[in-house]
């Protein structure tokens, strides 16, 4: 009998054997998390390193905040592994039971996985900016008046319930696997890590036109007038080409980091909910049923014409 038989025999005594088989397939869509678990510790280093670089300058670093970063992107890799399987595995497992086509996982049909989630991954950025609803869920990550590699922690523990996976399900319904979906986007994160920071300039102009790069997306960080809203891409830019929302990094405009409205706190729970709460507080304001409910979906700016 080997270790790992050993194991597996304790745990069948234990009686508990049922649970993990449960437990197991309800993680499954998280296998992204090995993802996150192998790059995790790569993410400290190169955040300490650019540290280094940084920390006599508070404009560009605030160690503070960078530790407040990485405990934001905590709470949504947690409620990410506790509730995915709960909330979206299934639906995903239903379009995918009924998927149009029959795709076997091969060097051809990852790429193509990995493509249809960068383009799904566009419009989840747009609707992201360009719908309150999701822009409630997503402005933490634009509400730090610094760009660094830390700045890319910055997610909300609500992604889960706020329904940004709901982007990728024609992709289960045409027929890719649910599991390498996730997988995919996680790939897709770890990528846009590194293009968080003002150390690396402009590239190669062949990777400038097809790539989302630093410069691109100090552009879309930037709350410049000229800037905002703009370069939603994840790992390719040509989304944005194609789609009339991207504009080049100019030197005589340097982007300014953060958001137009400031934040009324800067603890955890009001960088995760702040938005939401302006958003229910306008949506209290008396009216039609119809314009009340208008704020969900109409963009962050929105408000109603007085009578």
């Amino acid at each position: 009998m080997t270790l790992f038989e050993m194991m597996h025999a304790v745990l069948a005594d234990s009686g508990l054997l049922a649970l993990w088989v449960i437990a197991s397939e309800w993680l499954a869509l998280d296998a992204r998390q090995l993802v996150f678990v192998v790059a995790t510790p790569v993410f400290l280093l190169v955040a300490l390193w650019e540290y280094q670089k940084l920390k006599h300058d508070p404009d560009r670093m605030d160690g503070r905040e960078g530790v407040k970063n990485f405990m934001l992107g905590a709470g949504y890799q947690t409620t990410e592994l506790l509730f995915a399987g709960v909330i979206a595995f299934p639906v995903y497992s239903l379009l995918y039971h009924y998927r149009l086509f029959d795709i076997e996982l091969n060097l051809l049909t990852g790429l193509l996985t990995f493509i249809g989630v960068d383009f799904c991954f566009y419009w989840q950025h747009w609707a992201g900016h360009r719908i309150r609803w999701f822009w409630a869920a997503h402005v933490v990550h634009h509400s730090s008046p610094r760009l660094n590699f830390t700045t890319a922690m910055r997610q909300n523990a609500t992604n889960i319930f706020n329904g940004t996976w709901l982007f990728y399900l024609p992709l289960a319904f045409v027929g890719f696997n649910p599991v390498w979906i996730g997988i995919a986007y996680a790939l897709s994160l770890v990528y846009q890590f590194f293009i968080h920071t003002e150390l690396v300039g402009k590239l190669h102009h062949w990777a400038e036109f097809v790539f989302n790069t630093p410069s691109h997306h100090r552009v879309h960080h930037g709350c410049n007038p000229g800037y905002i809203d703009r370069n939603y891409g994840g790992v390719l830019i040509i989304w944005d080409r194609l789609f009339g929302t991207f504009v080049d990094e100019k030197e005589k405009d340097p982007p300014v980091y953060g958001i137009t409205t400031p934040v009324p706190g800067d603890d955890l729970i009001t960088l995760w909910t702040h938005e939401y709460v302006d958003m229910f507080r306008d949506m209290r304001i008396r009216g039609p049923v119809a314009q009340q409910l208008k704020h969900l979906w109409k963009p962050p700016e929105w408000q109603r014409e007085s009578d």
